[in-house]
């Protein structure tokens, strides 16, 4: 008696794994050249250092400056990055940031920094339902709405302000009375060794020494909670189901609707986180870096996430290194002024020098030599300067990080259907 043949392994077994393997290889050489690009950007900053004397782009103050004034950008970006992604272009989130300021101020004076937070995330999230009510089921411009949002989110703030402020201790129509300061964390026995490398001046080593010490030391607790929140957006867009059918209304939403996918609901959901994340950001802002709310505070940083969403190719990772390009420009001309920002002009030339010869040798020629033309011209800047005067100092770093933004961000895809209005059973 024979004993039966093994069944047979599925025709399809070998196409998998091979498809497996070269994902897992893709995967692998993509985190490899970001290890190698964060070595040579490292060693650059380090040159920059040396050859200008401004130790002060590498310090631990300068990072941690640079982290704190990332976080409501990257928040921003966050929400930008939901809504896109659904398909809904979010305008409107320099006004949700308006509104988690102002509730962020209000609730955290009275009842305590962390409910701040929730407050500022709650007000967030109204402004984003009706950015969806408005574009999704009434299918208004998404940049209507949009700058309709801004328009409300700042009315709506001054009005409470002179209500809510008007005759508090500490307060005023263009103010909250000061709130509560969050808890912050220091990985206990870094602070001493990492200052005293810093001081050093050596090679690397110090500049090392000083990112570390800003990334380790003094941390807030919502910036822990941003960050999580950075994964936690990865993990769920793009390892998850639900992820998987949001990002289908933002490509193919009549494709969605064929499948089962209820496309109303994955945009309201998106837009609403999209409004709770600038919340967030509106929270970061009035509760960790000011302690009050104030009139204005926003500053354009909805806007700014927008861009750094955009800079970051409508993924998480990318958003969060925007919005960190974006802090470090911004804490170095608060920081030191004139020559810090003098040093972020060479380091810009060497940087935008390397993303044009890369342009030029993977064939985007035209963008390359712009973008090299570009850099001659900053470094001629930096050649013929000792320091950047103090009228331009605030708005150089902008350019600068404009300039990076523009030529690295050559291979951008937006979501196929972002900003395409919708309407239901089209696909039919």
């Amino acid at each position: 008696m024979t004993a039966a043949p093994p069944p047979a392994a599925p025709e399809h077994s070998s196409s998998t794994v091979d498809t497996t393997l070269r994902r897992q290889s893709r995967v692998t050489l993509t985190r490899g050249r970001l290890l190698v690009g964060a070595a040579a950007l490292l060693v650059t900053i380090s040159l920059v250092r040396i050859l200008t004397g401004a130790d002060d782009i590498t310090s631990g103050g300068t990072v941690s400056a640079a982290l704190a004034l990332a976080v409501p950008i990257g928040m921003a970006g966050m929400g930008a990055l939901w809504s896109e992604r659904a398909g809904v272009v979010n305008i409107g989130l320099e006004g949700m940031l308006i509104l988690g300021t102002w509730a962020a101020g209000w609730a955290g004076y009275q009842y305590g920094p962390w409910t701040g937070v929730l407050a500022a995330v709650a007000f967030g999230a109204l402004g984003g339902l009706l950015h969806a009510v408005a574009t999704v089921s009434f299918g208004v411009d998404h940049v209507v709405s949009g700058v309709a949002i801004i328009l409300l989110g700042t009315g709506t703030a001054q009005y409470l302000s002179s209500v809510a402020f008007e005759g508090v201790p500490g307060g005023g129509d263009t103010q909250s009375p000061p709130v509560p300061d969050l808890p912050s964390f220091s990985v206990p026995g870094v602070a001493g060794p990492l200052s005293d490398l810093q001081d050093t001046g050596w090679f690397l080593l110090a500049d090392l020494a000083g990112i570390l010490r800003g990334l380790l030391t003094g941390v807030s607790a919502l910036t822990l909670i941003a960050v999580a929140l950075v994964v936690l957006t990865w993990f769920l867009l793009w390892r998850t189901a639900f992820g998987l059918r949001l990002r289908a209304c933002g490509e193919r939403p009549e494709a969605a609707e064929s499948l089962g996918v209820n496309v109303y609901t994955m945009k309201y959901a998106a837009v609403v986180v999209s409004g709770a994340f600038a919340g967030l950001g509106g929270a970061f802002l009035a509760v960790v870096a000011s302690s009050a709310y104030r009139e204005g505070q926003t500053g354009g940083r909805g806007f700014i996430g927008i861009a750094a969403m955009i800079f970051g190719n409508w993924r998480p990772g990318g958003t969060a290194a925007g919005a960190a390009l974006f802090g470090y420009a911004d804490a170095l001309q608060l920081r030191r002024g004139g020559e810090s920002v003098h040093a972020l002009l060479l380091l810009v030339g060497l940087v935008v020098v390397a993303l044009g010869v890369w342009l030029v040798v993977r064939g985007s020629r035209r963008s390359g030599i712009a973008g090299l033309l570009a850099a001659v011209a900053v470094l001629v800047w930096f050649g013929l300067t000792d320091v950047v005067p103090g009228e331009l100092t605030g708005l150089t770093p902008y350019v600068a990080t404009l300039l990076v933004l523009g030529v690295a961000a050559q291979r951008l895809r937006p979501p196929a259907a972002d900003g395409i209005p919708y309407r239901r059973g089209t696909s039919t």
